[in-house]
């Protein structure tokens, strides 16, 4: 039986894919998708979804749960070194491609849905956040069982050792809200953290890309290889790198295909005061830990099985 997801998300040309590819997974009940503000505002990571779903066209359409929240303030203020994401994802968040969409009459807000869901249907949800996790924060404040009602709570963020993207030291999903990240990072819920260490060591480079060019006949492949194309340029020209990272993929892949990833068990907590470490995630890795495990973390990925993975999905768009 397909998994239950909500995937909660800021997209970001990582972020559509990752969508675009739940929605064609046959693994995957893709129940709704919950807009929030990280690297696009809340408004633009709404219809961005909103995008996507009419793009990829399911059978099943997953609900939608809109947001108008601004852009947080990146870890409390601006810091030396801090790399805005828009250089990655360009001016929509979906590089400079703008699809048009049907105004929604009735939006649904993303933290209500969150919660309807989870309530309706307990134990059986897993929630996968792509984004800083401001919405599951609120949802938990909200209803203090939220947490405790999913099957599994799986987000992408923090790193455990190669630093940050965002700052020197942090990385973006975990900086943008640090203190909801403490609160939901640190709860008694069943939880898998895909940190920067293992999600970056899925790159797809410029071989890979010409190889998809078959996805690209239809309306839906000719928008997802100009989301890839601009990611690969971006990366380039803003990061020096000659190929586009596939982060949330690799978080996806987490739920729907977890035979392709290796966890361990591990005490994380979150720097929270202002300062060059705001953000970051500190892991108790002493020989003799003075801290309680309390996450599972994704240490290690079988990258070719994972972009096997990732165009098989794509290419099960339809012409």
């Amino acid at each position: 039986m397909p998994s239950k997801l909500i995937i909660d998300a800021d997209p970001g040309i990582g972020d559509a894919l990752a969508v675009a590819i739940a929605l064609l997974d046959p693994e995957v009940d893709l129940l709704a998708v919950t807009a929030t503000a990280g690297c696009v505002s809340g408004a633009t990571a709404s219809r961005n979804l909103q995008t996507v779903i009419e793009l990829i066209d399911p059978d099943k359409w997953p609900r939608l749960g809109s947001s108008d929240a601004e852009l947080p303030l990146p870890g409390g203020g601006l810091m030396p070194g801090y790399v805005d994401p828009a250089f990655l994802n360009g001016r929509t968040g979906l590089g400079d491609q703008f699809v048009p969409v049907a105004e929604l009459h009735k939006p649904h807000e993303a933290i209500k849905l969150l919660i309807e869901l989870v309530r309706q249907h307990p134990q059986e949800i897993t929630l996968l956040t792509l984004g800083p996790l401001t919405n599951v924060q609120a949802a938990q404040e909200l209803d203090p069982e939220f947490l405790s009602l999913l099957r599994e709570l799986v987000c992408l963020g923090g790193s455990i050792s190669v630093g940050g993207d965002a700052t020197a030291a942090a990385e973006f999903n975990i900086f943008a809200d640090p203190e909801a990240a403490q609160i939901v990072l640190k709860s008694p819920a069943t939880k898998t953290l895909v940190p920067l260490d293992a999600a970056q060591q899925l790159v797809l480079n410029y071989d890979l890309f010409a190889r998809l060019s078959d996805v690209g006949i239809g309306r839906a492949g000719k928008a997802v290889l100009e989301w890839l194309q601009f990611g690969l340029r971006a990366s380039h020209e803003h990061l020096g790198r000659e190929g586009f990272s596939l982060r949330e993929t690799v978080a996806l892949a987490a739920i729907s295909q977890d035979r392709l990833v290796h966890t361990t068990s591990m005490a994380v907590d979150v720097e929270t005061q202002v300062g060059l470490c705001r953000g970051v995630t500190v892991f108790d890795r002493r020989a003799c830990r003075r801290w309680r495990d309390n996450i599972e973390v994704v240490d290690d990925v079988n990258t070719q099985g994972l972009l096997d993975y990732f165009c098989r999905m794509l290419r099960r768009i339809e012409f």
